[in-house]
């Protein structure tokens, strides 16, 4: 049985599917290092974090840099920059910013043409098909345009051969021919049903719309968990079956589902599309929350955050959910505790301010979520934004080496603290229980993996907190060998604990 409105599993519920460097970054919240607790309302932050987003990871010539203040890549292509294209889209959305404007038309110019002849990936040609026709909606510019609709025959047409190929190729393989790996990922159907619908919605091309449908039936089918409303973001095949990695929850995929469900129940009237928007957005709040009801994104920095607020946004306002809006305001709330002096979020939105270099795959989602609540409840303001200056951080270099690793402590909030990519870059994770049961969302703690290509020390693992204070303990336990995640990693630094 599933822990209710908790985030976790029973300890002994077994698996749906088969599946220190940087020490001195670590600084005490509570010390003088720290940034002055801000007691400036969401309409400030919002401004403050569209800023820091405009000048610092903006190039000025059509780039975004991924990584700030430390420069890691500079481009205008894949999640990391379309995140942040789409989060400047939901404030030009939201409050016709002319600033927005400029930027957009330049990222616009700059935006990738897919042509028949290139290789690549199948989700990064999804994720900019989003983002150029957010692009042409800021702008009007039919270069935009243009360059959307290629990138979506790129993947629907020019090269199905190469991704539409397996034992279900109603599903895109990432990589051509699906090596090496096997793997499809809902990254790239869930972005194509987003791109089909968002330019059936310009273009009035009924077609678009078909395509929509057709994909989303598909994903349900491959992707949709068993037990509860909620996508699993990895499949693999091996040309013989398909294989979910069950529980694995990404944010993006789920708000772009989400997104995808109400936008087709407005644009063909059938409500069950509706209900299964809600279904999830639902499941994301009583499944994917910590004991305070906070949204604990598991995913390192290989996920983006933007989807899921922009899809909770739309549930809220234009579908009239309170739900939705009072998921965005709580986290939001907590949020305002977490911020950098520049107006900068980590990935966790119940976690500590940013310690080390802070990228563009987590940054996004914490902009969109002040956008989103500076819009909702323009008076309103964090409710506790001093709350991680009351942590204190207790050193501890623990890591696994076969046995679980038990950290107890009584207090009401706790962040570890660690290197992403330690053993860079990609695979090394462990599970999680919490007072002992498994977190729902079976990511884990993946440690080594990170889009940066980098090591980045001084990073928050894993944060979570209860309403009130008590005795908890944190199990960290070996992970289970897979082809994505690989086998077990876990090193941490030492944790904070608000008591």
């Amino acid at each position: 049985m599933v822990s209710r409105g908790s985030g976790l599993w029973p300890r002994g519920v077994a698996l749906a599917a088969v599946m220190l460097a940087g020490v001195p970054l670590v600084i005490g919240l509570g010390g003088g290092a720290a940034p002055a607790v801000s007691t400036d309302g969401y309409p400030v932050l919002a401004a403050r974090a569209i800023r820091l987003l405009e000048t610092r990871y903006y190039n000025g010539s059509g780039e975004w840099h991924m990584c700030v203040p430390v420069i890691c890549n500079t481009k205008n292509r894949d999640w990391g920059a379309d995140s942040l294209t789409d989060t400047l889209y939901f404030r030009w959305q939201l409050t016709r910013d002319r600033g927005v404007l400029p930027i957009v038309s330049t990222l616009a110019r700059t935006a990738h043409l897919f042509v028949p002849a290139e290789t690549g990936t199948s989700d990064v040609a999804m994720w900019d098909a989003v983002a150029m026709v957010r692009e042409y909606q800021v702008t009007g510019d039919p270069i935009a345009l243009a360059k959307a609709e290629a990138a979506f025959r790129w993947v629907d047409s020019v090269k199905s051969a190469v991704y539409a190929r397996g034992a279900c190729p109603a599903i895109d393989y990432e990589l051509p021919y699906g090596r090496p790996g096997d793997l499809k990922t809902l990254e790239t159907d869930s972005n194509y049903i987003k791109a089909a619908l968002l330019l059936y919605q310009v273009t009035h091309d009924g077609s678009y719309l078909t395509k929509a449908e057709a994909k989303y039936a598909d994903v349900r089918q491959y992707f949709l968990d068993p037990v509860v409303p909620l996508y699993t973001a990895y499949l693999f095949d091996n040309g013989s079956s398909c294989r979910q990695l069950g529980g694995r929850y990404y944010a993006s995929v789920n708000g772009n589902m989400i997104w995808a469900g109400a936008a087709l129940a407005r644009f063909t009237g059938n409500q069950g599309y509706l209900r299964e928007a809600v279904a999830t957005a639902r499941a994301v709040g009583r499944y994917l929350s910590d004991g305070a009801g906070i949204f604990v994104d598991m995913q390192a920095d290989n996920d983006v955050v933007e989807p899921l607020v922009e899809a909770m946004y739309s549930l809220a306002v234009l579908d009239h959910q309170a739900f939705a809006r009072t998921w965005l305001l709580t986290n939001a709330s907590a949020a305002g505790a977490g911020v950098t002096a520049d107006g900068g979020y980590g990935r966790f939105f119940g976690g500590p301010p940013p310690l080390g270099l802070l990228t563009s795959w987590q940054l996004n989602g914490g902009i969109t979520l002040m956008a989103a609540a500076a819009a909702l409840d323009p008076a309103g303001a964090p409710a506790d934004p001093g709350f991680w200056r009351r942590a204190e951080f207790v050193a501890d270099s623990g890591q696994l080496a076969g046995a679980p690793l038990l950290i107890t402590f009584t207090g009401r909030a706790i962040a570890i603290i660690g290197t992403l990519g330690d053993v860079c870059c990609g695979t090394g994770h462990a599970r999680v229980f919490i007072d002992g049961r498994e977190t729902f969302d079976r990511t884990g703690i993946w440690q080594d993996k990170t889009s940066s290509a980098r090591h980045l020390p001084g990073e928050v693992l894993f944060a979570w907190r209860w309403k009130v204070a008590g005795p908890h303990i944190v199990e960290i336990t070996p992970g289970i060998f897979n082809t994505m995640e690989g086998g077990s990693y876990f090193h941490m630094a030492g944790y904070y604990v608000v008591k």
